[in-house]
């Protein structure tokens, strides 16, 4: 038996467990109580703050790690995931979900991604303990209210404005969760999407026996206990494989890769020294020094810059291959996925690294243990510099092998070249865009 048979089996057994995910859902829902309450009630200075530091230092930085090393597995213990359960099996209506929330709730996820990340620097929440507990309390507040009136996790699949970005990720991920073709044609019971008396149905809304993809699968485990043919298998895969057959590419799921670029983008770009230098020359511009104004026109051009750029990239892809513009669009923005998970991972190493023995400190705070004058770095800048520029260098290589595999899945011999170079030309430029970034001093968040 291959390690990779005994990895796979191991995996799958964990997930039939009825242990899974009950042990990892409800310490993570403990630990969310604590954060919530120091976010809203306890010391109001984010140096200090265990939930500031526990939310932004530890979890954001380490939530992208996870989704490319084992899926949306974080959506399967993730603390509102779990109250949306609590509050269905108590007061739920299970009413069916709004076709309008089917059609456009991709396009309110990335709505909802983009306002949570202008209000971020705008109100400055990241830097306010009362702010992040406002904002994970308003969360708290959907969440109730989608549990309490709709059926499953309406709100993890078409609202949760973490949902779609741990889509995008997902689809990179070393993980996928399958059925068994042969197994499934023959299944009339359809238990893994029903459910049974083992399990409920998949809260994702997905039928397991015939997902081609990681976007939606959260690896709850339900379909895995309640298939009564054994066909659901958990298997290691190559990182991004899924992105080169993509069958139905959106335009939606496109455009939020190539907007996570521009966030990154700014997200880097507002922490560094020059960012003081670049209001002043905005005010001089603008004829004012309203910092909601200022952020707000250099956070739509640094979102509509990469947006430009990817559809004149896929004007010119169209040039060979004869596809519209929009068509290519779609189907490339997935290429970006790599580099975008790349890019955000080696952005928040600087916070996990640089600062990550904070999460301790403000701990030991709790039980009245004071740390003073003591580094929160866990290894040094050279270390952290070396590993962003590996990460964006191995996002860079996928980003751009992808771009050849969907060119060349998708398209006859002699287009193929003329499809992919505009791309790879493109991932190589936001790339020297990041790697410039990179080189300039960051500012500590703890």
């Amino acid at each position: 038996m291959s390690k990779q048979t005994k990895g796979s089996k191991l995996l799958k057994s964990v997930l039939k467990s009825k242990w899974y995910p009950g042990i990892f859902q409800w310490p993570t829902l403990i630990v969310f109580a604590i954060i919530m309450y120091e976010l809203l009630i306890g010391i109001p200075v984010a140096h200090d703050n265990f939930g500031t530091a526990m939310t932004w230092v530890f979890w954001w930085p380490i939530i992208p790690i996870v989704f490319l090393m084992l899926g949306r597995f974080w959506c399967a213990i993730c603390p509102f995931a779990t109250l949306n359960d609590l509050i269905q099996k108590f007061v739920g209506n299970n009413r069916p979900v709004p076709k309008f929330l089917k059609k456009y709730g991709i396009w309110l996820i990335d709505i909802f991604f983009i306002l949570i990340t202008w209000a971020d620097h705008v109100f400055g929440i990241v830097e306010s303990p009362r702010g992040s507990g406002v904002l994970l309390f308003l969360i708290v507040t959907g969440v109730v209210i989608s549990g309490a009136f709709f059926e499953r996790r309406t709100w993890c699949r078409y609202l949760c404005f973490l949902g779609g970005l741990a889509g995008n990720y997902s689809r990179a991920g070393a993980l996928e969760l399958r059925g068994t073709p042969e197994k499934c044609a023959k299944c009339t019971v359809s238990a893994c999407f029903r459910g049974s008396d083992k399990a409920p149905g998949c809260p994702m809304f997905e039928f397991p026996k015939t997902m081609d993809n990681n976007a939606r699968c959260n690896l709850c485990g339900n379909c895995v206990k309640n298939c009564p043919n054994d066909s659901i298998t958990i298997t290691p895969r190559i990182p991004s494989k899924e992105l080169w057959f993509i069958r139905k590419p959106k335009v939606e799921e496109s455009f939020l890769a190539i907007v996570i670029m521009g966030i990154v983008f700014v997200q880097n770009i507002t922490m560094l020294e020059i960012w003081g230098e670049a209001q002043k020359w905005l005010e001089s511009v603008l004829g004012t020094n309203n910092y909601a104004v200022l952020f707000t026109v250099t956070f739509m051009i640094a979102m509509g810059i990469p947006v430009l750029m990817l559809y004149l990239t896929s004007w010119l892809a169209s040039l060979s291959n004869k596809e519209p513009a929009k068509i290519n669009f779609a189907r490339f923005g997935y290429a970006l996925i790599p580099l975008d998970l790349a890019g955000h991972i080696a952005h928040n190493l600087f916070h996990l690294l640089a600062e990550g023995k904070s999460v301790l400190y403000t701990a030991l705070e709790l039980f009245g243990i004071r740390v003073q004058n003591q580094s929160a770095a866990l290894v040094g800048m050279d270390t952290i510099t070396i590993l962003q520029y590996t990460l964006l260098a191995l996002g860079t290589l996928a980003s751009i092998y992808a771009a050849y595999r969907i060119a060349k899945a998708n398209y006859k011999a002699g287009q193929v070249t003329g499809s992919f170079i505009p791309y790879a030309v493109l991932v190589l430029i936001l790339v020297a865009i990041n790697i410039y970034l990179f080189m300039l001093p960051m500012a500590m968040r703890m």
